[in-house]
């Protein structure tokens, strides 16, 4: 199957886990069905539960609390939609590897802007990141990139943005210093692959009382359940290096709903541009 198949896979199966409350092991079972979702309308119970590392009968109980009969109506459900994949993967046969890459990127985007058609998710962090002060963004290793990009363009309208972008022992002593200079809130970028010690700098930020808002690849990634409000963006996954155009976009829709939430955000973006003419900051 092509990158952009895959891709469309994916997005159709967050979309049938995404909304249901899922025990621990049952996002285990979701996350592994995301990952081989090429292979999963095809798999047994039994090769699921081992790909998985639960039992059979874990395999059974989650279908069921998705709302299906069983297992095999499970599988069933995803072989009847499958088709829709392979039709898309005959069509996709003139691309060539850089373009399908591309294509499986214009998917992440589709399911995207589809899972925000529900803006509520999107408003309610605004609103928590725009309460926040100081606001402290958590993003190590690949997604040092998206927490730095959205630090530099928070900066310009939220009074005390503070970019948390190295790991190690300080982690810890950065997000208590946010917290005790009266930070409520925590924003985190987690891309693949999960370094350990975000998954453990979310636990620690929640034990101090912050409450934690994440992008992540997946609504069923490591960090989700060490999140209070986790907001799904697909990355490509069909070169070498994973692509995050939609993780990006959604860092700057999270901007937006946050100046939508700070009363002041557009006199500070004004004073901002005259100072920044004033100094001749930037080359017409």
């Amino acid at each position: 199957m092509t990158g952009a198949a895959s891709a469309g896979s994916t997005a159709r199966l967050q979309a049938l886990f995404e909304g249901h409350r899922l025990t621990p092991t049952q996002r285990r079972i979701a996350h592994c069905m995301v990952r081989r979702a090429a292979d999963a309308p095809f798999l047994s119970s039994v090769e699921l539960a081992e790909l998985a590392g639960v039992s059979q009968p874990s395999v059974t109980r989650f279908a069921v609390a998705l709302g299906f009969d069983g297992y095999p109506a499970l599988r069933k459900h995803l072989r009847d939609v499958a088709p829709a994949a392979d039709e898309r993967a005959a069509g996709d046969g003139a691309y060539n590897e850089y373009q399908q890459a591309v294509q499986s990127e214009i998917d992440n985007l589709r399911h995207l802007a589809t899972l925000l058609a529900d803006p509520e998710p999107v408003l309610r962090a605004g609103r928590l990141l725009a309460a926040s002060r100081p606001l402290p963004v958590l993003g190590l290793r690949a997604a040092s990139a998206q927490a730095r990009g959205f630090t530099y363009f928070a900066r310009k309208v939220h009074p005390d943005v503070r970019l948390l972008d190295e790991g190690g022992t300080m982690l810890a002593d950065r997000i208590d210093a946010a917290h005790r200079a009266g930070a409520t809130a925590l924003l985190c970028f987690a891309l693949p692959r999960h370094p350990r010690e975000v998954v453990e700098g979310l636990e620690y930020a929640r034990e101090t009382g912050l409450t934690v808002v994440a992008v992540a690849d997946s609504a069923f990634a490591p960090v989700a359940r060490h999140s209070d409000l986790l907001l799904p963006a697909a990355v490509g996954t069909g070169l070498a290096f994973d692509t995050a155009c939609a993780p990006m976009l959604l860092g700057r829709v999270l901007l937006e709903a946050m100046c939508d939430a700070l009363p002041d955000a557009q006199a500070r973006l004004e004073e901002f541009d005259a100072r920044a003419a004033a100094r001749g900051l930037f080359v017409e």
